[in-house]
């Protein structure tokens, strides 16, 4: 491998890192300072992404790999034993250092690290581990770090990371076994659940602890996440939403991330040639919303899908699209229905139903007071019922589905 300086081969893996959903990268404006006014620089800031913690707020992580180097050959990864990607590596000590610069010169609250597999799972996982102990321990770093581990590595050195990182996380890569069977051969699903749940436990037994003894260390508090890859294999919405609900159910994750899959250099045949639509991504978060958030059963969130094919429409979110096959379950009445029925209303986030609960103790609600707490009232009308709005006869017309949906957008013939 060519010697590299500290910015290109930060280049290379930050670019490297950018596969990986679970945070985005930021659209800030470029500003500089060389011409000596004013303090800092947005210019050459390689592997800088936003986050946001769970009270909101949006903090600003450094995402790179340790390397991008991999002993694994899966299909789908531009970073696979067989893509002809240009190398580089960080060592332990340089992440460490480019960390802590990054964070006194307050471009950066904390770090993301991953990496692909070099030499061995437990080699990899040592490094990781060692850039958070360091942090930690010889530098006292108190900003935030995500730790990506490595599903084959020693559960010990898999608990040791948990202790010095705010959140950890293992990819489950694909939806389905078979998916990953022909994708990526050298990965074995079972082996990333018995990891997942190896960390669940920790996580669960650490919080206990906590509780239990003021002084006993923190385990990975942020929790765990994942993601999969959405289209590289032909799993539907229904597989997708179906796998995401065990998931949760059974290593109580902090979030899913999916990640449409990307056409890469070199393809392997066993690939689609194109990527899927962006929107399937979009829905598929939506969908993933309603599980978390809107009491939605995964069967429920399933009867959204086509029929024949298991996917999502696309020209409506899964709640309107689950809200106009089953009409029988509308229109709701906002001042007497309990809040899971109005969780269900097209259009009302938990903030809003959170509200009309709190307000219809003092009064009886009409559609306007409803309007308050929606952008818009077109889509909400024909599913409530209020004080002043009856809508029998909109809630039972053949072409409500044109009603509700967005209007078609002309697509921009130069878009890329």
């Amino acid at each position: 491998m060519a010697q590299l300086d500290t910015a290109q081969k930060l280049s290379i893996l930050a670019d490297a890192a950018k596969y990986d959903a679970s945070c985005s990268s930021s659209g800030g404006k470029r500003r500089s300072s060389l011409g000596g006014k004013g303090v800092g620089s947005t210019t050459g800031g390689s592997g800088i992404c936003h986050a946001y913690t769970p009270d909101g707020r949006c903090i600003s992580l450094l995402k790179i790999l340790l390397t991008n180097s991999c002993i694994f050959d899966c299909h789908y990864c531009i970073n696979r034993r067989s893509s002809n990607v240009r190398r580089a590596r960080f060592t332990a000590a340089e992440v460490v250092t480019l960390t802590l610069d990054f964070y006194r010169r307050n471009y950066i609250e904390g770090l993301f690290l991953s990496s692909g597999i070099i030499h061995s799972p437990d080699y990899t996982m040592e490094q990781i581990t060692e850039v958070a102990r360091s942090l930690r321990e010889d530098h006292h770093f108190r900003g935030y770090i995500h730790l990506k581990t490595i599903p084959d590595a020693d559960a010990d050195l898999v608990t040791r990371a948990g202790l010095y990182a705010d959140r950890v996380s293992i990819n489950v890569e694909l939806p389905t076994r078979s998916g990953l069977h022909v994708l990526a051969p050298e990965k074995s699903e079972t082996r990333i659940e018995t990891a997942m749940g190896f960390m669940h436990s920790a996580i669960t037994d650490g919080a206990d602890a906590r509780r239990r003894y003021r002084h006993a260390p923190a385990f990975a508090p942020a929790g765990q996440s994942t993601q999969m890859i959405v289209g590289a294999d032909t799993a539907s919405d229904r597989d997708i939403v179906s796998r995401a609900a065990g998931l949760y159910r059974r290593f109580d994750l902090r979030r899913i991330y999916y990640s449409a899959f990307s056409p890469i250099p070199d393809a392997s045949a066993v690939l689609p040639p194109s990527r899927p639509p962006l929107m399937r991504e979009h829905r598929l978060y939506q969908s993933d919303w309603l599980l978390r958030f809107y009491a939605f059963t995964p069967e429920e969130v399933a009867a959204a899908t086509d029929p024949t094919t298991g996917m999502l429409p696309l020209d409506i979110d899964p709640k309107l699209a689950w809200a106009l096959k089953f009409r029988g379950q509308f229109p709701v009445d906002v001042n007497t229905a309990p809040k899971e029925m109005l969780l269900r209303i097209p259009g009302l986030g938990p903030r809003a139903v959170q509200a009309i609960l709190q307000a219809r103790r003092w009064r009886r609600l009409r559609l306007e007071d409803i309007g308050r707490l929606t952008v818009s009232l077109k889509k909400l009308r024909p599913f409530l019922i209020a004080d002043d709005w009856h809508p029998v006869a909109l809630t039972d017309r053949q072409d409500l589905r044109a009603l509700v949906a967005p209007p078609p957008r002309q697509l921009d013939l130069f878009a890329g």
